[in-house]
């Protein structure tokens, strides 16, 4: 069963919008939520596609939009809303995640027969994979963790002190879509809300406060995230396990928009290596 696009409704926030895409048969499954990066969004290229995988091995696959990720609940796809996307931060798409696991794990889940609460796996690509770490170090619910070319580092990609302080004076950067065409904002706010919470944004630290089965996928020859990152997450949990992909890039293979009905080659390959260390951790449990 695919259903997309529903609206989760908040007192006082952005409203988030989801899909789920399901076995329906009143069987509990495994839950797994899937985060997107930075400039991404839930029905980027190739997404739903993954969540079919999923789905057609056992699994109960969410994504969802980031409520300040630049699409609204009528035009989720692209950057309609730069006001919002102007006011992002690493706490928002933080508390975003955690309102979205209260929300799946509450009875106010029409779907909350068909999870498994007890088995909860985060998949986050990119930047999305660092909001995962972060995420999997504070939340307990959380029995397995899965980046696909994740971050390693938020700090370094700040920028220099002199762009930091033009930023500060100019009070918003801008940041081009190459897809797109569009100038994507960036208010300082988004500095300043990391250097207040900057202890709580540390990956490193993050990663060696995880005791739960991590996968870390990575493409040797990604260009956005050095396949560097992948090895040090690696090196700051030794238990995790690191699968390099050869030939391929950032996001495996993939690309916006995606009109064929098979995945690519490469993007097919770390969906089937996913789902194989996810259903062994879930078997060894």
């Amino acid at each position: 069963m695919i259903q997309k696009n529903h609206i989760l409704s908040r007192t006082n926030k952005k409203p988030i919008l989801w899909d789920t895409f399901f076995e329906s048969n009143s069987k509990q499954k495994p839950l797994v939520i899937f985060c997107h990066g930075y400039k991404g969004f839930k029905d980027w290229g190739a997404w739903d596609l993954v969540a079919e995988e999923f789905s057609d091995a056992g699994f109960f696959f969410v994504k969802f939009n980031f409520s300040h990720n630049g699409g609204t609940m009528e035009q989720p796809i692209d950057f309609p809303d730069l006001d919002a996307f102007a006011e992002n931060n690493y706490s928002k798409e933080l508390e975003d995640l955690g309102d979205m696991m209260d929300y799946l794990h509450s009875m106010d889940n029409p779907f909350y027969e068909e999870i498994n609460p007890n088995q909860v796996i985060l998949i986050g690509h990119s930047r999305g994979g660092g909001i995962a770490i972060l995420k999997a170090s504070e939340d307990d619910r959380i029995t397995q963790l899965v980046t696909w070319a994740g971050v390693d580092d938020f700090g370094s990609r700040m920028g220099s002190e002199e762009e930091i302080a033009q930023w500060k004076k100019e009070g918003v950067k801008y940041v081009l879509n190459g897809r797109t065409k569009q100038q994507l904002p960036h208010n300082y706010q988004f500095y300043e809300d990391f250097k207040v919470n900057e202890n709580r944004f540390h990956i490193e630290s993050a990663v060696k406060k995880i005791h739960i089965p991590q996968l870390i996928v990575h493409a040797v020859e990604d260009t956005s995230v050095n396949y560097e990152a992948a090895q040090s997450i690696r090196d700051w949990n030794p238990e995790s396990k690191l699968l390099a992909i050869t030939d391929s890039d950032h996001v495996f293979g993939a690309s916006h928009p995606w009109s064929r009905e098979e995945l690519p080659s490469k993007l097919k390959g770390t969906v089937s290596e996913t789902i194989s260390f996810v259903q062994s951790h879930i078997n060894e449990s």
